[in-house]
């Protein structure tokens, strides 16, 4: 059981690659097959978390992990949009681009004041992702954007949001932080109680 945790990351690491791959070689005919490694792979994100603090391995490393693996998941997906529906990104194209630069300023940040990757599993990341997975299946498994697509822009934004001010109030780098507010109490010192679903419990 220990093992589980890194087989699901590296499943969902190998499982963007692939993606692109039968993009390229079979297009919208596979659409429906893409849409189960899409669902696949987030559900491959939900439960490593939870199977690595039920059988007690969840440390540091691992959780940057998660989270990197994350980022390549989702990007592959984003590539795979693309290559079906390009004109649904182009439509988009400002608020998605500024999306994009927000994530890049995470890491600028936390690398400034850290000198690492941030690593927060924050509750309105968890919930981007929730949209991400609903706008990637509307692009791939239906050729709509539409309100899918602005409410995956929309939780993007604030939840980047939610992760710049986390990482400007927390003291240290710290992992698997709920929210800004919890790193407000964090850098005063106010201990508070962690969802054992989502977070791993203060010690």
């Amino acid at each position: 059981m220990k093992k589980i945790p890194i087989i699901l990351i590296v499943f969902r690491f190998l499982l963007g690659p692939v993606m692109i791959a039968l993009t390229y070689r079979f297009g919208a005919a596979i659409r429906f097959e893409l849409v189960v490694l899409i669902i696949l792979g987030l559900l491959s994100d939900i439960f490593d978390g939870i199977v690595a603090r039920k059988a007690g391995v969840s440390s540091p490393e691992l959780r940057r992990m998660d989270s990197q693996t994350d980022l390549v998941f989702w990007l592959c997906v984003g590539w795979c949009s693309w290559l079906l529906q390009p004109e649904i990104i182009i439509e988009y194209k400002i608020p998605i681009a500024i999306v994009f630069v927000m994530e890049a300023m995470t890491y600028v940040i936390s690398f400034a004041k850290f000198g690492k990757e941030t690593c927060t599993h924050a509750f309105l990341s968890k919930l981007w992702g929730l949209t991400l997975l609903t706008v990637f299946v509307s692009i791939i498994g239906f050729g709509y954007g539409g309100w899918a697509m602005k409410t995956a822009v929309f939780f993007g934004l604030v939840s980047h949001i939610d992760v710049f001010l986390i990482i400007l109030l927390l003291p240290k780098w710290t992992y698997d932080v709920p929210s800004f507010y919890h790193a407000y109490l964090i850098r005063k010192g106010i201990a508070f109680k962690k969802n054992a679903l989502f977070h791993e419990s203060e010690k």
